[in-house]
């Protein structure tokens, strides 16, 4: 809802006379409860609103209030949320919704970025193989397949994602904007991505 969305802002920006750090990361489930039985073309409508449009919105109204700042020197972070996979490709339903849907957001990002800088860093983390709920509930298949196809031989964790965050949005990450930055055990292109 984009009045909720400039609610947000507004009301972020009045709370603490400003905001230093702003993280995209909500999403649509689309594969796991109700939203799981509905067609196709409704799945990509409810990404393309959540994860593409409300990620575009925020960001470009957060960014500019941030750019805008007295004293703004590359401090404020945007960072968003993409998916490794949206770079290589995946078959079946899921890889072309999310492939396009997040690759939107990693392009985004990249461009965000060179507007908004040298005052506002913006990065992209792009999580591979995440155990969430679905994750739990995988079948050996798929939970075969998150292991075979990082590097370290097993799914991430949210505390893994936590970590690249904290680092990216850190003084320590000051020299990095622009990015997309892969938390997924270095990819593997295995068998499986060619059915």
């Amino acid at each position: 809802d984009p009045a909720q969305q400039d609610r947000l802002v507004a009301e972020s920006w009045q709370w603490q006379k400003g905001v230093d750090i702003w993280i995209n990361n909500a999403g649509v489930d689309v594969l796991t409860g109700d939203n799981a039985t509905l067609s196709f073309e409704q799945k990509l409508a409810l990404l393309w609103a959540v994860d593409v449009a409300a990620t575009m919105r925020l960001s470009r109204s957060i960014g500019e209030k941030m750019r805008e700042r007295d004293g703004g020197n590359g401090e404020a972070v945007i960072l968003n949320v993409g998916w490794d996979q949206a770079e290589h490709g995946m078959a079946g339903e899921s890889g072309e919704m999310f492939g396009a849907i997040k690759g939107a957001v990693m392009a985004f990002s990249k461009s965000l970025a060179t507007l908004l800088a040298p005052r506002v860093r913006v990065n992209c983390i792009a999580p591979g193989w995440i155990k969430t709920s679905w994750g739990d509930d995988a079948s050996e298949y798929w939970k075969n397949r998150a292991r075979s196809e990082a590097l370290v031989d097993r799914w991430g964790t949210a505390d893994d994602v936590a970590r690249v965050t904290k680092f990216l949005v850190s003084p320590a990450a000051s020299f990095i904007s622009g990015q997309i930055v892969p938390v997924n055990g270095g990819f593997r292109r295995t068998a499986n991505d060619q059915t």
